[in-house]
């Protein structure tokens, strides 16, 4: 059976207007969203992915123009939504977490109040059903004692608390997708696990479809259904999740993959680092953005951009060394070993259930 897509962007481009030029954020990207799921977009700090789902609940900055492209949400583009309909549909349809939530939580109210203000705002309830609803939330979210922390300030909960009232507050107005904006950057690692988990209950429960956005694909590894890997404003990569991880196609997916923290890691190997920075968008280079950083890059990535080839019917990646004709490369060993444990682990709780 054929799943409900509930969102659709389509060859999104948006770029900033600033006083050195025209900065090029995001640069035709699309892809789907569909009901229940959870979508990764993975990708350094300015790949545009944050930009994009900032025009996906209509939150982007001033200077930012949408220069093409459609975001449909129920059969409607969201780009023609006036402010007035936009309140309507933000968090009501669509909440958003962000990464630091003190810059989310209003210091001097009660967090009990700030969630009860959207039952009241949202649903129309009356004070005392809005702090009944507000308790049970609290509850669900794993705030221990919520009768008592109903009554707290933000500075009271540690940051991992603090981060399950701004989750709290988003799903307070029942929505139907939920933007997690590097919701567990600023968390150690233990209470990173328990938001992660958090969020993957509460998709269960609600039957939420969810945009996840991280600079860290491990961070995504048990909780993504698709993910979508971006660079320079573009999309480069995209498929299932164990497509990804098992089978990436794009040398900076090999190079994130590469990249992260290992627990088998020897203890004379030096952790993997890109090279480089990412390219000036005021200027975006000819051919593949990630050509200067790619030490697989072909004479051809630095004259012509690549299309995105077919791998799977799921899995694409914009690569020229996926065309026909390239020299076939040989993965790092660093990411050989590591898909290759991925794979193992796999089996090994495949087998456990």
């Amino acid at each position: 059976m054929d799943r409900e897509k509930i969102l659709e962007v389509k060859d999104l481009t948006i770029t900033f207007h600033t006083y050195a030029g025209r900065v090029q954020a995001v640069r035709n990207v699309s892809f789907d969203l569909y009901k229940g799921e959870t979508l990764a977009i993975v990708g350094e700090s300015g790949s545009g992915k944050s930009v994009t789902n900032k025009a996906i609940i209509g939150i982007l900055a001033p200077t930012a123009v949408v220069e093409s492209g459609s975001i449909l949400y129920k059969g409607t583009n969201l780009l023609d939504k006036s402010e007035k309909q936009w309140e309507k549909i933000r968090g009501n349809d669509i909440s958003m977490i962000f990464q630091d939530p003190m810059s989310s939580l209003n210091p001097l109210m009660k967090v009990g109040k700030q969630i009860s203000e959207v039952y009241r705002l949202k649903h129309k309830m009356s004070g005392s059903e809005a702090k009944a609803k507000t308790i049970k939330l609290m509850k669900d979210v794993g705030i221990p004692e919520p009768e008592k922390r109903y009554e707290q300030y933000p500075f009271h909960f540690s940051g991992g608390m603090r981060q399950r009232i701004v989750i709290a507050i988003a799903l307070a107005s029942d929505p139907n997708i939920l933007i997690c904006d590097e919701p567990t950057t600023a968390l150690d690692v233990t209470i990173q696990a328990q938001v992660l988990k958090l969020i993957e209950d509460m998709e269960d429960m609600r039957d939420l479809s969810t945009i996840f956005i991280t600079h860290d694909l491990g961070v995504v590894a048990h909780v993504a259904d698709r993910i979508a890997v971006m660079y320079a404003g573009k999309i480069v990569e995209y498929g299932l999740a164990e497509e990804i991880f098992y089978n990436p196609q794009h040398p900076y997916t090999w190079s994130l993959m590469s990249s992260m923290p290992d627990m088998d890691i020897e203890d004379e190997e030096e952790l993997y680092v890109i090279q480089g920075t990412p390219p000036n968008m005021l200027h975006p280079p000819v051919g593949d953005a990630f050509a200067e950083r790619n030490p697989y890059a072909l004479k051809l990535d630095y004259e012509q951009e690549p299309p995105l080839f077919k791998v799977s019917d799921t899995h694409y990646a914009a690569t020229w060394l996926l065309h026909p004709k390239s020299p076939k490369m040989e993965l790092p060993a660093t990411l050989v070993r590591r898909i290759e444990t991925g794979k193992a682990r796999r089996r090994e709780l495949g087998n456990d259930n």
